[in-house]
């Protein structure tokens, strides 16, 4: 899992199948089936996890986002666009 954007609002992450190269997996830990991208909305207290199809079209903005800096805004503005999807409440344990 990598942190891929952290805010007082938001917070992105990048969840994806253990890199074999770096050393073994391990057989008791779950492994994901697909990678994807965690985006948590912090004052909802809410989280949606895109895979498939939303994890490409949301990987888009994230190239968009490699070539021309965007401001804060325009991130929140976006990543705001996707937590209306979010219906996962957050549960600390």
């Amino acid at each position: 899992m990598d942190v891929l954007y952290n805010s007082d609002r938001f917070s992105v992450m990048h969840l994806h199948t253990p890199d074999q190269s770096i050393g073994p997996v391990r057989a008791d830990v779950p492994a994901l089936e697909r990678e994807g991208f965690e985006i948590v909305d912090k004052r909802s207290g809410k989280e949606v996890y895109l895979e498939g199809y939303w994890a490409e079209l949301f990987q888009g903005h994230l190239r968009a986002w490699q070539e021309r800096s965007p401001s804060q805004e325009e991130v929140e503005e976006t990543l705001a666009g996707y937590a209306e999807l979010a219906q996962t409440p957050l549960l600390v344990h």
